[in-house]
């Protein structure tokens, strides 16, 4: 496994700001012949221009772009599945764009994939990216999905439900009780229906307007308290038409436990990933 946090000014947040990019070097060989008694041959090569495909993982409410790899596997996930694996940081923004400048979906979807794979080894296409996020990555990962289908292959949301929600009623409503400071930065004095916020918006609009949209997965634990909400998504996904799989895990809740074993499922099993680097012709 190789790690590192990289950071760099972004021109659109006009901030400093930090990623963690994670890479499976843990597969890889030199062929130099320099190897350890215990260790097995099979592994694959260095070779010069290389990529891989790219998993952003999203982070949730009050944590930053390291907490997904501090209080889980998924660096030996992502090695194992031979896939790069990269998270921002987002605040509590939701990954949508805000009223007082920062526009962190903008970031995300515009700017974070070009610095990445111009300064990376990651691959281009569609075919090739993925997002998944926990929380309110989880609906982070659902919005830049819908609302940008054309970056993403598919898409996993793990206990989704807070932050954008294609429950209209239920997202007002979160952001006037639960997150007012949040709705203040966020919508401002702007109507929340067709504004960019408005998810089931997207969503509608994607099927009416034929447009090919990523395959989702959707997770959460029985026992997690934003259950209802997550299960909600997936059934106003379902009656559009989208292609959308869910999965509840009995007994787990809203924790990393949940977590660390969903993002091993997404990676080895939901993911319609390679598993190999894909190497120059």
């Amino acid at each position: 496994m190789a790690i590192l946090r990289y950071n760099f000014r972004s021109e659109i947040l006009g901030i400093n700001t930090n990623i963690t990019v994670c890479y499976p070097a843990g597969l890889l060989t030199t062929g130099l012949g320099y190897r350890h008694p215990v260790f097995k041959d099979n592994k694959l090569a260095y070779e010069p221009g290389m990529k891989f495909q790219t998993v952003y993982v999203l982070h949730g409410g009050g944590e930053d772009d390291t907490i997904p790899y501090r209080y889980t596997r998924l660096e030996q996930y992502a090695e194992k599945n031979m896939a790069m694996l990269v998270s921002p940081s987002v605040n509590d923004s939701l990954y949508m764009n805000t009223t007082y400048g920062f526009k962190y979906f903008d970031y995300v979807t515009q700017e974070l994939p070009v610095v990445v794979q111009s300064l990376f080894a990651s691959a281009f296409g569609r075919e090739n990216n993925f997002v998944v996020g926990m929380a309110m990555g989880g609906n982070g990962a659902l919005a830049l999905g819908l609302m940008r289908p054309d970056l993403y292959e598919a898409v996993v949301d793990l206990s989704g439900g807070i932050g954008v929600t294609l429950d209209r009623e239920e997202y007002i409503r979160s952001l006037h009780w639960h997150f007012p400071k949040v709705r203040e930065t966020l919508l401002g004095e702007r109507e929340f229906v067709e504004s960019e916020h408005d998810l089931r918006g997207f969503a509608e609009k994607n099927i009416s307007d034929g447009v090919k949209v990523p395959k989702i997965f959707i997770g959460v634990g029985a026992e997690d308290f934003i259950r209802d909400r997550v299960h909600e998504d997936y059934a106003i996904l379902k009656n559009l038409g989208y292609d959308v799989y869910y999965e509840e895990a009995e007994g787990m809740k809203h924790d990393f436990d949940m977590w660390d074993f969903y993002l091993n499922k997404a990676l080895s099993d939901w993911l319609p990933l390679k598993r190999m680097p894909i190497y120059p012709r």
